[in-house]
């Protein structure tokens, strides 16, 4: 059997690269459970740090408290929410210019009403959550109060996709073995 020198190149070019693939999402689940061991850590400290002016600093404070002032509410929205007691609903959602500079989203509280909420501003506690929002611990007056941002939820599909990349591999490999098993076997005359 001859086989063909430049399709077993690209079909052996994208299995070593599918199983490389694999082998990065391992890798990247350990970076992962790594990242939820920390944000666990954080989430447990009771002290308050700074919010971050930029976005350089949100990683490091993920899941911390903080305190910020809302000097001007600049635009009100709602976006998919969950109650402390684990109802579904509308959080609240502030986009704010800071005092001292600098700007933040701030989810102040939890309804079932979709119609966002009138607020002028103010202090606000609250929980830095991906993203570099602010979930709100105490919910402005009228509101209740949102589920606090879980480490837990945080998604670590990589052994899933190791696996994936792998069996595509070997697929790949059945495939083109199986290709070349018929393309070697002499045509039966009918």
């Amino acid at each position: 059997m001859r086989i063909p020198l430049i399709p077993t190149i690209i079909v052996g070019t994208a299995i070593v690269v599918m199983i490389a693939l694999g082998f990065w999402q391992l890798d990247r689940k350990g970076e992962k459970e790594a990242l939820i061991v920390q944000a666990e850590a954080a989430s447990a400290m009771r002290a308050e740090v700074e919010y971050p002016r930029d976005d350089s600093g949100i990683e490091e404070a993920l899941y911390r408290r903080t305190r910020v002032v809302c000097e001007k509410v600049d635009g009100m929205t709602s976006a998919a929410g969950r109650s402390l007691r684990g109802q579904n609903g509308v959080a609240q959602r502030a986009t704010c210019t800071l005092a001292g500079g600098g700007s933040a989203i701030i989810d102040i509280g939890f309804t079932r009403d979709p119609t966002p909420v009138d607020w002028a501003g103010g202090e606000i506690a609250g929980i830095i959550a991906p993203g570099g929002r602010i979930v709100a611990v105490e919910p402005v007056a009228g509101l209740e109060q949102l589920s606090p941002p879980d480490p837990s939820s945080l998604p670590n599909n990589h052994l899933a996709y190791a696996g994936q990349w792998f069996f595509f591999a070997l697929t790949a490999l059945i495939v083109y073995v199986v290709a070349l098993r018929r393309r070697s076997t002499p045509a039966k005359p009918g």
